[in-house]
């Protein structure tokens, strides 16, 4: 494990009746979600703006405290955080980027720690079909008002997800008064990998909660930095193609220091033999993690 430098992870999961990731409206009363086009077919997706408010989330269920909500100190600056990399673990894994503001004498300068955890969106791998869910709003009725009608698009398909977590940048580095112990580096990568495995986006989820928790996972340890996984998952009526996968492991086997596959039997058409389960190939990462950062 001495040569790590990177954990790579690719992640499904199917959703059967949702509208995760809201977008602008394109006409009144309708509730659009984000969506790529793909010639002429549209895909559903959820930003990985929002897969990191829904980890930053997690990471809070778990216990840890975040590092939020301290207002910009320059007219028209975006809020940042307390930007103590060493104090709070979502400043040390998503990094931040905050200014100053001179004081008439001196210059303002800016802060910034680039995000040690890389996240892709949560791309659907259906096609939108153009549903919409009817709705209607009564709350003014007793007032005298009218019903309020509204529609929601709702989406029904697998999606795919990445992330990549560079481990050698963890716990030091830009915003580090000094290196934090290896203890907590791997404390700190467990509980983010905790948070992957129950993955829930709380955006939309009143009248439509969804689980969008890993039911297949392909992960790697590597000695270098890249997503080998993010374009070699792949769904063929319903079943994965393991043959790229196979292929893709085969392909970086020089950089590739540990990997393993988990999967929730019975979500797919086919299952793969001789996998683990989605909780023993989490157990699997965890164990990796505590090996990597002992040396």
């Amino acid at each position: 494990m001495k040569s790590a430098k990177a954990l790579t992870l690719t992640y499904l999961t199917p959703v059967s009746f949702a509208s995760l990731n809201g977008s602008d409206k394109e006409a009144d009363n309708m509730s659009n979600i984000k969506k790529i086009s793909v010639g002429v077919e549209q895909y559903p997706y959820v930003s990985s703006q929002a897969i990191r408010r829904a980890l930053r989330n997690q990471l809070e269920v778990l216990g840890r405290e975040l590092s939020e909500g301290v207002a910009a100190s320059q007219a028209k600056g975006a809020a940042t955080t307390k930007q103590e990399p060493d104090k709070y673990i979502d400043d040390d894994l998503f990094g931040y980027m905050g200014t100053e503001s001179g004081d008439g004498t001196t210059k303002g300068g800016s802060t910034k720690r680039t995000s040690v955890v890389r996240v892709s969106p949560l791309i659907a791998l259906n096609p939108y079909q153009g549903d919409l869910d009817f709705g209607t709003n009564y709350m003014g009725v007793k007032a005298g008002g009218d019903p309020n009608i509204f529609e929601t698009e709702i989406h029904s398909g697998l999606y795919r997800g990445t992330i990549l977590i560079e481990l050698d940048r963890v716990g030091k580095g830009d915003g580090f008064k000094s290196e934090i112990s290896n203890t907590e580096k791997a404390a700190r990568v467990k509980d983010l990998l905790k948070a992957i495995k129950n993955l829930w986006a709380s955006g939309r989820q009143t009248r439509f909660l969804a689980d969008i928790s890993p039911k297949f996972v392909v992960a790697a340890m590597l000695s270098t930095k890249n997503p080998i996984f993010l374009e070699s998952v792949k769904v063929e009526t319903g079943g994965i193609n393991f043959s790229i996968i196979e292929e893709t492991l085969k392909d970086y086997e020089p950089e590739i220091i540990s990997s393993v596959i988990g999967m929730r039997k019975g979500f797919f058409v086919t299952d793969i033999a001789n996998v683990k389960s989605i909780g023993e190939a989490f157990e699997e990462m965890e164990k990796w993690i505590d090996e990597y950062y002992k040396q």
